[in-house]
């Protein structure tokens, strides 16, 4: 072959190659920034969302994901609302369903954990839900917008039982006549690591049919960002199913964010989302993490109807949720 057909192509094949380079260089550059808030503090609850981050899941589906902590005093939906999130983690499905109700767009995408973690923590003697009747029950103020009334209607308590929880288990500790709200993961092992002995009673071990940890987004932002939106839940799914694996490099950075959570913590946070199969049990085993079924959200829709949570001509069923996706994403455990 002669000088003058070779270098033609050798220049062709150079040129290629140099905008094959500069397409991955742009590529490297198009991250999506997106944001999503969380409920509470940094912690194994929040796990796979920080997995997603530490093992490059996001960066994967082509998001620069940051995840910001809620708390006590955060109202993360009013902060969502003001544009400083693109979504945010529901404590429960029920809770996203009274907020559209409040004339706030949000729909719901999905929901992490299958079971409501929320739990009433009682001394030793209780050995069940009906054990409880005239005993003082501390309870949050959001809990007489979710789970409350249905405690009242299944097993009978009344609001003179119940006192403010403050988010300090030492007035449990002091009394014996004491319950005390908590949640699964978290309060039985302050509780335990006090050395009380305790008994944790589960609300959706018999029929409260929340669902908790969602991804909860405004209805703008799932119509315009529709894929960007998607790729944030099959990384976030894929990331939880990985942190369940090996939760290593989550924890670390939880521990970043939030220096108060321990090893100890985290690991106890781990053995119980496993134990009882928060993330992978129910419909996750054959519809993959994160599932919502139509059935359980309708289940959520008629308690928060029944208990007169919310105003049925204010919010739709079909309007809270946006179920689409999850069923066909399917990250399997």
């Amino acid at each position: 072959m002669s000088d003058t057909t070779y270098r033609p192509s050798r220049l062709l094949r150079t040129l290629a190659t140099s905008l094959l380079g500069l397409a991955a260089v742009s590529a490297g550059h198009a991250q999506e920034k997106f944001t999503y808030m969380t409920n509470w503090y940094a912690q194994a609850e929040h796990g796979g969302f920080y997995q997603a981050v530490a093992t490059g899941l996001y960066k994967k589906y082509g998001l620069d994901v940051s995840i910001r902590m809620g708390g006590p005093q955060v109202n993360v939906v009013q902060l969502m609302a003001a544009g400083q999130a693109d979504c945010v983690m529901g404590s429960s499905d029920l809770q996203m369903v009274q907020v559209r109700e409040g004339g706030v767009p949000v729909v719901t995408m999905a929901a992490v954990f299958q079971k409501d973690p929320q739990v009433l923590i009682a001394h030793e003697d209780v050995k069940s839900f009906e054990d409880l009747k005239g005993k003082t029950i501390l309870i949050a103020s959001s809990a007489h917008r979710g789970y409350w009334p249905w405690l009242k209607a299944k097993f009978g308590f009344t609001d003179a039982q119940t006192r403010p929880y403050t988010f300090n288990i030492q007035p449990f500790v002091a009394d014996k006549n004491v319950a005390q709200q908590g949640y699964l993961t978290s309060e039985p092992f302050a509780i335990q690591k006090a050395g009380v002995k305790a008994n944790t009673l589960m609300f959706s071990d018999f029929g409260f049919p929340a669902y908790a940890t969602t991804i909860s987004c405004l209805d703008k932002t799932v119509k315009d960002r529709s894929a960007v939106v998607e790729n944030f839940v099959r990384a976030s799914m894929e990331g939880w199913k990985s942190y369940l694996a090996d939760p290593a490099p989550a924890n670390a950075l939880i521990k970043k964010d939030n220096p108060n959570m321990t090893d100890e913590q985290l690991a106890y946070s781990v053995s119980k989302l496993k134990e009882l199969s928060m993330v992978t049990g129910g419909d996750a085993v054959k519809a993959g993490i994160g599932i919502i079924t139509p059935q359980r959200a309708k289940a959520s829709y008629d308690f928060l109807v029944s208990a007169k949570l919310i105003d049925p001509a204010k919010v739709k069923l079909e309007d809270a949720y946006k179920l689409d996706f999850i069923q066909t994403l399917k990250v399997l455990p």
